[in-house]
């Protein structure tokens, strides 16, 4: 069974002279096969909310996810170090705003859909024998949701032996450890473009398969 992880940095705003948008957009999809490995990934991620940031010494407080804007490098590579074991790949694909076509900056759904798409591009679906799950970090309406899985549905059935299941779950950050740890290191590699902050990066840069810019 293979688990694939999607969630988003930055934003999708253009109005770059009244407002103050990323430069940059990133989807990065978390991509793991094995229903063992898929639970010890989740247990990676309970086991940081544990013993770093809702420990004893921090009462007063409970945080609820990981999240990579508010989670310290030092927690980050406490995170990798457990995970590092474990055979998961990363695939990311970041968008230069500031190139997109003016007649395309207000079909924002269409760039989120067109950017996932290509990311998964670079999974080799053709290899899996049993089902797929893509679990969506849920930020979407229903209607978006729809358009969402028809298209990445047609793009990849051509893809996938028909015997194969694919599943599509759209589901909020909290509710998944797999969302939690796809959005770590999807604000590493954002921050990359953004910032030209290379920190977070380098540490898991290993387990990047793919890593460009588009436009």
């Amino acid at each position: 069974m293979w688990f694939l992880y999607l969630d988003e940095s930055g934003d999708l705003g253009f109005d770059f002279i009244n407002r103050k948008p990323s430069k940059f957009f990133t989807i990065t999809i978390l991509a793991i096969k094995g229903i063992d490995n898929n639970r010890e990934l989740i247990n990676c991620v309970k086991k940081v909310l544990k013993r770093k940031l809702n420990n004893k010494k921090n009462k007063k407080r409970f945080i609820q996810e990981l999240k990579g804007v508010a989670t310290n490098f030092g927690i980050k590579k406490y995170f990798y170090e457990l995970m590092k074991g474990l055979p998961f790949a990363i695939f990311s694909l970041t968008l230069n705003k500031k190139r997109v076509y003016s007649k395309l900056i207000e079909e924002k759904e269409r760039i989120y859909n067109y950017i996932a798409r290509k990311v998964l591009d670079e999974i080799k679906f053709e290899n899996a024998t049993n089902q797929v799950d893509l679990i969506v970090d849920k930020s979407k309406g229903t209607e978006q949701i729809k358009d969402f899985n028809t298209y990445i549905v047609g793009h990849l059935q051509a893809r996938l032996n028909p015997k194969v299941p694919l599943n599509i779950l759209h589901v909020n950050s909290w509710d998944s450890k797999g969302i939690q740890a796809v959005d770590l290191f999807s604000w590493g590699i954002f921050r990359s473009y953004e910032k030209q902050d290379f920190g977070w990066l380098t540490v898991f840069k290993d387990k990047v398969k793919f890593n460009e810019q588009f436009l």
